[in-house]
């Protein structure tokens, strides 16, 4: 091959690597716009609010459709009203703003039937690291109760449980209940006073009984006589949306 020849090989070898060398750059430079604009979209959309509810049969729809239960009435009715609420301070006015200002609440049910506070303790620190959750609902006792274990270690257990799930930075409400009236007077009486001494010790926000709109109707418990029926889940709902919505219903 002449001279000539090589010197024009050259050239186009170093033409074609010239090009080859442009369109790495070019294709460098796309994929780090592409994901610029990803990582933009993804700090825009709100994280979801993630909502435990570590509780009993009480919550885990014992005898029902899941669905039916309150706990999976409570996510829909925060998808429906909204999962944050603003407070205006010169009107006194509370309104909820969710799908249209803020994240939406995603409700975990981590309910078991047959669980105890002992159990409840024992499964808390998995379920916090794991699913990290702003608020954390804690209805658990009333099996400790019918098993008539020793008052002072539930309400220990229940300290505990409220301030574990505190330090994980979690708001937290808790759910008391009252026993069958076949236990007598002072162990169920003090059972009922055991929620209000933790409310007292911890400032835990307290609905004293959860079943208060239910428990007497026994047109809407099954027939076990201790557990609720479909028909009176939106009732347990309607008793502890109060609570919920002063206490865990912020964008903060």
């Amino acid at each position: 091959m002449g001279l000539g020849n090589m010197a024009m090989m050259r050239r186009i070898n170093q033409g074609a690597d010239g090009r080859m060398m442009l369109t790495r750059v070019l294709l460098t430079g796309l994929v780090i716009i592409g994901l610029t604009a990803l990582a933009g979209l993804a700090a825009a959309e709100p994280a979801a609010v993630r909502w435990l509810v570590l509780g009993d049969s009480l919550s885990a729809a014992y005898g029902l459709n899941i669905r039916d239960g309150w706990v999976a009435q409570l996510e829909q009715r925060l998808s429906q009203e909204g999962g944050c609420r603003t407070d205006d301070p010169e009107s006194g006015v509370s309104s909820a703003n969710g799908s249209a200002g803020g994240p939406g609440i995603e409700v975990i049910n981590a309910s078991i039937s047959g669980e105890t506070t002992a159990g409840g303790l024992e499964r808390l620190p998995a379920l916090l690291a794991d699913d990290h959750p702003q608020a954390v609902i804690i209805a658990l006792g009333a099996n400790d109760g019918l098993r008539g274990f020793p008052m002072a270690d539930i309400r220990e257990r229940l300290v505990q449980l409220v301030l574990m799930a505190r330090k994980a930075g979690a708001s937290v409400l808790l759910l008391g209940v009252r026993l069958p009236p076949n236990y007598g007077a002072v162990y169920s009486e003090g059972f009922q006073r055991m929620y209000a001494e933790v409310a007292e010790q911890t400032g835990v926000a307290l609905v004293p009984r959860m079943l208060e709109a239910v428990a007497e109707r026994w047109d809407l418990m099954q027939e076990d006589g201790l557990h609720p029926t479909a028909a009176a889940q939106p009732m347990i709902l309607d008793t502890l949306w109060p609570a919920m919505q002063e206490h865990l219903l912020r964008c903060d």
